[in-house]
């Protein structure tokens, strides 16, 4: 039996998809730090506290999260790219809506409009790629979106930070739809529909829950969900923490964000880079071991400096959580690779379920760790401590389980090639 031929974009298309995808990918995590810069300005226009304008990043995240489960889904029955171009368009109408926020509760509305439609860029995107490339090209191609997806939160704040200095704070809002806008023309333009009719499943309730059903009963979907989840939490504290970490604990700047991002994330763009190039060598089961190695020795490094003088002092203060980052790097592109071979007819799914607990846990964090770890340092450096252990402990349990389970099937041929 033979499975459908994939249309396989060539030449100058093929150079550009990476670019594209990190593009789109990027809109999650860059509407997340973007407003971090002006959120004194909103502060003092809107005539609120520190503590409200947190709502700013938490109910984004919530709303992300809970259209995160339909958006994957959605793809699977009408394609993938009408799904991105029409969240793309809804996300341009919400970030204008908060540009022309009178009020933080209305400001609050629109950041769940951006919400809601920002998973159908971030989400859909990471699935065209197993959808179109297999194996080492396939890594090679995850690792190349992931590079430019981890360096979205360190330029978005250095971006609001600039965009504060011409402008009022509504010029971030602006400048969101304005991106979102030359997304939607580059998706048409450039991106190849990867999930032709003959693949699609029923635009049903029951068919859309149906596929998550098949999705959530797969043992090793959860094991390898919560071990990127947690190992990522631990860099997520720092990002949705920002404020507190460079601000209150450091004592930098507004436009000092960079000095957390650039090298938190630079490491991470490093062990991605690496991802790809060791792809042609080692097996994506064997990265994400050693990924999460390297992790686990960064978070126990960060902790032993955050109970020195130097953990209040930059460049120290970040040295330990750079490190998680660079083997969070190695292992994130090549664990999300694996989990979209669990279900094969139901990336879209994976990629949904997988995304709600990522970000239901990361707004958790933002909202509820970030601040209890906020007192110190040394509580940041713990809390991420902690995170990372846990996640590497998941997925040796999985890595356990899968030595002692029967092998599944090979896939046909022509899903191969």
């Amino acid at each position: 039996m033979t499975t459908p031929s994939r249309a396989r974009p060539t030449g100058m298309v093929v150079a550009l998809i990476p670019f594209v995808l990190a593009m789109l990918s990027m809109i999650g995590p860059f509407s997340i730090d973007t407003p971090f810069p002006a959120f004194a300005s909103m502060g003092d226009e809107l005539s609120v506290t520190a503590a409200q304008l947190q709502l700013v990043v938490t109910v984004y995240m919530l709303a992300f999260a809970a259209m995160s489960l339909f958006h994957g889904p959605l793809s699977d029955a009408v394609g993938r790219k009408p799904v991105i171009v029409w969240s793309l368009v809804v996300y341009a109408l919400a970030s204008v809506a908060c540009a022309f926020a009178p009020t933080l509760e209305w400001l609050l509305v629109g950041r769940v409009a951006q919400g809601l439609a920002a998973g159908g860029s971030t989400i859909v995107s990471r699935t065209i790629i197993r959808d179109l490339f297999d194996g080492p090209q396939a890594q090679r191609m995850m690792s190349q979106v992931a590079v430019l997806f981890g360096v979205a939160p360190a330029i978005a704040p250095i971006i609001g930070g600039l965009l504060i200095q011409v402008g009022p704070w509504e010029s971030v809002f602006w400048f969101m739809a304005g991106l979102a806008v030359a997304l939607v023309v580059l998706t048409v333009t450039l991106l190849p529909e990867s999930h032709p009719p003959e693949r699609r499943v029923p635009l049903r309730v029951g068919e859309i829950l149906r596929g998550l059903g098949e999705v959530l009963r797969e043992p090793a979907f959860h094991r390898m969900t919560w071990a990127g989840t947690l190992v990522f939490g631990a860099q997520f504290l720092y990002i949705g923490g920002a404020s507190i970490f460079v601000v209150d604990l450091l004592g930098e700047g507004e436009l000092d964000f960079w000095k957390l991002f650039v090298p938190m994330i630079g490491a991470m763009v490093v062990g991605s880079l690496s991802s790809g190039r060791f792809g042609r060598v080692l097996t994506s089961s064997q990265l994400v071991s050693i990924g999460y190695a390297v992790s686990t020795v960064g978070a126990v490094v960060g902790v032993c400096i955050a109970l020195t003088p130097a953990g209040e002092v930059l460049p120290w203060a970040v040295v330990g959580i750079s490190m998680v980052a660079f083997g969070n790097g190695l292992a994130y592109p090549n664990i999300q690779l694996l989990m979209l071979d669990l279900v094969p007819t139901r990336r879209g799914a994976i990629m949904s379920a997988s995304s709600f607990v990522t970000l239901v846990f990361n707004a958790v964090s933002a909202a509820v760790l970030a601040p209890y770890a906020g007192r110190s340092v040394l509580g940041f450096s713990i809390t991420a401590a902690v995170c990372v252990v846990l996640g590497w402990l998941c997925w040796r349990w999985h890595r356990s389980v899968s030595r002692v389970a029967p092998a599944p099937a090979a896939p046909a041929v022509a899903d191969r090639i």
